[in-house]
């Protein structure tokens, strides 16, 4: 019997080795917004480094915009224009004296034809114990009214109202035949005459500022002569 002994041949393969765990994935939305983070900060960086010409961002410097209007066919621009409107406003409030009707208590106020009326003589006094309204301060003056026209003028329409001190109080037509002041005319004024008529408007000792409005007649605009007394 022989002694040699040959083993039984070794399996090829051994058992199958059991596959490693999968790790757990990461959510799709956290790696897009990474994603979408970093190729933002490339984009941000290679734009400022194209217009700046450097790594570091500058901030941008404040613009005012001036708007400037074309100029005309003359050569003349927005400004000139405006100028020049400035400068006719302000000739019509220089010449807006006679054209609104006021005047300052020693001017003349000229009607069409030709009637002038104007005031003088002012001086303060104070009425009798007969008069209307009576011991009453009053500021006594003239009116004169010449007739330059042609026709004869109505003068029994002169019409006189007064008011005194800021707030425009009314004051009353003073009536003292002791001093001349009897109202207005009973008569017409013929043409290149004058009429001067006696007039008093009750002010009180402590206003200076007064104001008179004038009309020579019905058809006429009233002319406002407006100062201070003494």
């Amino acid at each position: 019997m022989s002694t040699d002994f040959t083993p039984p041949p070794m399996p090829g393969y051994g058992p199958p080795v059991p596959p490693p765990p999968v790790p757990p994935r990461k959510p799709r939305t956290a790696l897009i917004a990474v994603a979408a983070a970093v190729v933002a900060a490339a984009v941000s960086a290679l734009v400022t480094v194209g217009v700046s010409g450097d790594a570091e961002a500058e901030p941008a410097p404040t613009v005012t915009v001036t708007e400037t209007a074309a100029a005309g066919a003359d050569g003349a621009g927005a400004d000139d224009d405006a100028a020049a409107t400035d400068d006719e406003e302000a000739t019509d409030s220089a010449d807006g004296g006679e054209e609104d009707g006021v005047y300052a208590l020693d001017d003349t106020a000229v009607y069409e034809p030709a009637t002038e009326v104007a005031l003088s003589g002012f001086k303060r006094s104070v009425t009798g114990e007969y008069a209307e309204p009576e011991n009453t301060p009053y500021l006594q003056f003239t009116v004169k009214v010449k007739n330059g026209g042609k026709k004869a003028l109505d003068i029994t329409q002169l019409t006189v109202n007064c008011s005194y001190g800021k707030d425009g109080k009314s004051s009353d037509s003073v009536f003292d035949s002791e001093a001349g002041l009897e109202g207005g005319p009973e008569t017409k004024l013929l043409p290149g005459r004058s009429l001067n008529v006696p007039w008093g408007c009750e002010l009180p000792k402590g206003e200076k500022l007064i104001q008179i409005e004038v009309s020579p007649d019905f058809e006429s605009d009233a002319a406002i002569f407006t100062g201070t007394v003494k």
